[in-house]
């Protein structure tokens, strides 16, 4: 899998709308930036030439228009930015970075059902017998007894 270089904030912010609204010009992106913040058409334009320049989106002229469009899906992008997070944020404990995630925010009811839906069929869920054997501790191997005790018995021997 070939390896993009990670995309700034503003940048995801701006990847976010094409992946949301498709193929757009500059003054959409600007227009709908999630977090609202004022910006000049011209830091909109360089971000999407950066975007460009990394490989993250493309550019098609149509008339006097550039339009832009995402050249790599949602999540081939955001899947290595989220496990980053969660190592460096959470340890790599996915539970307790799920558990913050909720408690960011609300859902929809229909969000609500797909989540649910997602976490019936996902592969990350372990079984009860999996779950207990990593919880239970580990025994010591009854072979690293006996290799003690024959040193134990060698140095008596010596004295």
């Amino acid at each position: 899998m070939i390896r993009i270089s990670q995309p700034s904030n503003l940048e995801l912010q701006a990847l976010t709308v094409l992946w949301h609204l498709g193929p757009s010009t500059v003054a959409t992106v600007l227009e709908e930036l999630p977090d609202g913040k004022e910006r000049a058409y011209t830091t909109v334009l360089t971000v999407m030439q950066n975007l460009e320049k990394k490989g993250h989106v493309r550019r098609v002229k149509l008339g006097r228009a550039h339009v832009y469009q995402a050249a790599h899906p949602q999540k081939s992008v955001v899947s290595e930015a989220v496990e980053e997070f969660i190592t460096n944020t959470f340890g790599g404990r996915l539970g307790e970075a799920v558990m913050a995630l909720l408690a960011s925010g609300t859902l929809t009811a229909e969000e609500k059902a797909e989540i649910t839906r997602h976490l019936k069929n996902s592969k990350t869920l372990v079984s009860k017998k999996t779950a207990k054997k990593a919880a239970a501790p580990a025994k010591k191997a009854p072979v690293a007894k006996k290799a003690v005790a024959k040193k134990a018995a060698k140095k008596k021997g010596k004295k």
